[in-house]
């Protein structure tokens, strides 16, 4: 448990997080339903959401050499929150970002565009660190989640990248990292490829 608080306390602190889930799951499922009945092209097709679990955040504060405490918590965690949405295409992904930032009550704090500025393993996907203001009953929190938007061909990707950075205790063969790297420059082109296409078909409607 945090060194500051009691075992109470710390389940509070990360029921918080799952409030701060709740919210954003509830503004991405509203675009979501306008999206389907009002519009023809809904940019949303999966939406994925988890809460760290205990023995994530501790080994995460340990790795940065910080003692497991609320203001440590606040401060140096920004992914305790976190929710992932797939879209079709990658102008969806801009879209999504945009109408998430005109919402009066999101604070955007960092964004990083791995879309534009791939990882050197290949990694693309777009990042947002956001804050949102949590109500509760003695007081108002505001709560950091990560939203990370991405193609579901980036997530495929993405997915077994994961799998294979494990698999291999962080320590994958050069080979297999030649290929991940090959893969990505697949999906790429797969994703402008369909765009191409989409925009193809709409200029004929």
């Amino acid at each position: 448990m945090l060194k500051d608080q009691s075992l109470g306390e710390w389940t509070n602190t990360l029921l918080i997080y799952k409030f701060a889930l709740d919210e954003i799951n509830t503004k991405i499922r509203i675009l979501n339903e306008e999206f389907t009945l009002t519009h023809n092209h809904n940019p949303i097709e999966h939406v994925k959401s988890r809460l760290k679990k205990p023995d994530s955040i501790i080994e995460k504060l340990e790795r940065k050499g910080l003692e497991l405490t609320q203001y440590n918590l606040e401060n140096y965690m920004s992914d305790i929150a976190g929710v992932r949405i797939s879209c079709s295409f990658i102008s969806d992904i801009y879209m999504i970002y945009e109408l998430l930032k005109q919402q009066d009550d999101i604070h955007i704090i960092e964004i990083k565009d791995y879309i534009k500025n791939p990882k050197p393993n290949g990694y693309k996907s777009f990042h947002m660190i956001i804050e949102i203001p949590i109500f509760l009953a003695s007081e108002t929190k505001r709560v950091k989640v990560e939203i990370q938007i991405r193609t579901v061909a980036m997530d495929f990707w993405a997915s077994l990248e994961h799998k294979i950075f494990y698999k291999y205790n962080k320590k994958v063969p050069k080979a297999i990292i030649e290929s991940l790297n090959e893969a990505s420059a697949t999906v790429n082109s797969l994703d402008y490829k369909m765009e191409m296409i989409r925009d193809q078909v709409e200029q004929l409607n």
